[in-house]
């Protein structure tokens, strides 16, 4: 969040009328070690974390007897290390990296800094392969605080990131500027109320917002990543925007065009898939449809992808969101982490979610279903297009899916057509129906009288061990059936 001078100054009055430090608070005169700065910035985070705060902070030019401003000579953006800048040369040094920010604050009594760090996540933050944390207002190697180190992984074990603050103690104005509420009050398909009192206390009731005991408010990471007006107006969901990327090719040497998406998920989900089925190329023809104009890939099948891809997503890796490549052969989505379940399972695995209060509510809305995850309708889409069967893999502990475009079946090679007749096992087999010799001509548009060709496609898989004969004694190879190998 870019903060304001105003903002700043409220902020340094607040903590600056603190009675003392605390452990997720520090001052500091000039010293400006950077070890110790990295120190302070693991030790801060986890503390942060175990008081169950946003943020932590380290301020430069308070004394720290009577926390009176006298002013700093430090300044971090002209500090390097080397060859390299404070700020950077911190975040190389720190794992798991989380964002932490230098501001500079000039009062009437002299020059302050205030440096404001993440609160750490799923694991305790490490300098330089150390993790520390606050005693009191002392900084110590959390390795010799074990009941601390345990409170702490029970934090991260039972903290879901949608209730963690996005924003903290803003009042009721702020609230209404930051987040889109009359979409929020649309989609739940309830009228707006004709007073503030009676906005804020609905998205209180969803835990859009929480009331704090000083009567200011946060607002949870559901509330700003479902309804932000902008994204970039959180500093911690920023890079949760949706990224839109046109190719001109196959490669991604040469981009067309990009786009990256600034509302909240709920509130920009429509616009979002219109966005995207606008820069989809389109076929004239495609078998079953005749002398029609439709996208190279099925609407229902993209809108459900992009879907999958902002619930499922693991919200605590940072630096990246989700994301939508399309390439002229093909269409990419891809998300943060790695999936609950194996990718041979997605369609028929009941839905797991990280994010279950993001997807209960995206449910509520219509955007997902709640019985399962949509990738049978995606399967079917592909199945009634013919289209080359989508492909499900797991790339740098992110999930991707790719959509083909349409392709001849004599220029789809094996493991295509492997994987094609594995998914055309598993549609049928949720449909409580099963793959037969049949039914797989029908998905490749083969005529009947090339039956023996789908034989050798439905060899392949069985020899893949992707699918099984259903009656393996049966002495009939003309009406057998055959189901996925997990079944």
């Amino acid at each position: 969040m870019t903060y304001t001078h105003k903002y700043l100054l409220n902020l340094l009055k607040e903590l600056s009328s603190l009675p003392k430090e605390t452990e997720w608070l520090e001052f500091k005169h000039n010293n400006a070690d950077p070890k110790e700065i990295g120190e302070y910035i693991s030790a801060l985070s986890n503390s942060a974390a175990l008081s169950g705060k946003v943020f932590g902070y380290l301020i430069w030019g308070i004394k720290t007897e009577d926390h009176d401003i006298v002013g700093t000579d430090f300044q971090p953006q002209n500090r390097k290390i080397g060859n390299e800048q404070l700020e950077n040369w911190l975040l190389h040094q720190l794992a798991p990296k989380i964002n932490f920010c230098f501001y500079e604050l000039q009062t009437e009594k002299g020059m302050v800094v205030i440096l404001e760090i993440e609160r750490a996540f799923r694991h305790p933050v490490q300098f330089q392969g150390k993790e520390y944390i606050r005693i009191g207002s002392y900084k110590k190697l959390l390795k010799e605080f074990p009941e601390k180190e345990r409170r702490l992984w029970r934090i991260f074990d039972t903290t879901p990131f949608e209730d963690m603050y996005a924003v903290e103690k803003v009042d009721a104005d702020e609230i209404l500027r930051l987040l889109d509420y009359p979409s929020y009050f649309e989609l739940i398909a309830q009228p707006l109320p004709d007073n503030k009192k009676g906005i804020i206390d609905r998205l209180s009731e969803d835990n859009m917002i929480n009331k704090n005991e000083s009567g200011s408010y946060s607002i949870t990471n559901l509330g700003a990543i479902l309804f932000a007006k902008k994204l970039d107006e959180f500093k911690n969901l920023k890079r949760k925007s949706v990224r839109v990327i046109v190719y001109k090719n196959t490669t991604r040497l040469q981009t067309i065009k990009e786009q990256v998406g600034s509302k909240g998920y709920a509130n920009g989900f429509k616009e979002l898939i219109e966005y995207v089925n606008t820069l989809i190329p389109s076929n004239e023809e495609i078998k079953k449809v005749f002398r029609k104009s439709v996208p190279m890939y099925p609407e229902i099948a993209v809108r459900e992808l992009v879907a999958n891809a902002l619930i499922h997503q693991d919200l605590f890796i940072h630096g990246t969101g989700p994301m939508v490549e399309i390439f002229s052969d093909r269409m990419e989505i891809t998300n943060p982490g790695e999936p609950l379940v194996n990718p041979e399972r997605f369609l028929d695995s009941p839905p797991k979610s990280r994010n279950e209060s993001l997807a209960s509510f995206m449910r509520r809305i219509g955007v997902c279903e709640e019985r399962g995850s949509g990738i049978d309708k995606v399967v079917f889409q592909t199945e009634f297009y013919q289209l080359p069967a989508p492909l499900f893999e797991v790339v740098d502990s992110s999930t991707r899916v790719t959509l083909f475009a349409q392709r001849p079946l004599s220029r789809m090679d094996k493991k295509e057509r492997v994987r094609a007749t594995y998914l055309h096992a598993c549609l049928k087999y949720v449909q409580k129906q099963y793959l037969t010799n049949s039914s797989l001509r029908e998905r490749f548009g083969i005529q009947k009288e090339n039956s023996a060709m789908v034989s050798r496609f439905i060899k392949d898989a069985t020899e893949e061990k992707v699918i099984k004969p259903v009656e393996p004694d049966s002495e009939s190879r003309k009406h057998a059936k055959y189901a996925p190998f997990w079944a």
